[in-house]
């Protein structure tokens, strides 16, 4: 699987899933760190990578759409550091590595989370 993190996400997680084996870029990295909400959703579906974020609007932006790429990973959490964050992220992947591939959107609280199939 191959990610794309918003700037939300902390460098450490990304540098904790490049160490887990998996294909991942920060937009901070690539100098991106002022693209729009949907120029970061194209980047995300033309790069076939599975977007993190803290950011609500990207729910909105995919349900008017009506695209069924490209996945998101919507963090919820009360507390947003990297080591809950990555912790969540864990149980998310274990569990719903299928579901990332065929479009969703998985809101990640502190207690559960939530598969929404895309399009909305």
């Amino acid at each position: 699987m191959k990610f794309l993190a918003d700037m939300g996400i902390s460098l450490r997680t990304v540098a904790w899933l490049r160490n887990t084996g998996y294909d991942v870029v920060h937009l901070r990295e690539q100098g991106l760190q002022r693209l729009s909400d949907e120029e970061i959703l194209v980047k995300s579906r033309t790069e076939a990578r599975i977007l993190l974020t803290v950011d609500l609007d990207f729910a909105q932006l995919l349900a008017m759409s009506g695209e069924a790429l490209p996945s998101v990973i919507l963090f919820r959490l009360g507390n947003k550091n990297y080591q809950g964050i990555n912790e969540r992220l864990t149980q998310v992947l274990c569990e719903c590595e299928q579901d990332l591939k065929t479009g969703v959107i998985i809101s990640v609280t502190n207690e559960t989370f939530r598969v929404r199939k895309l399009p909305i």
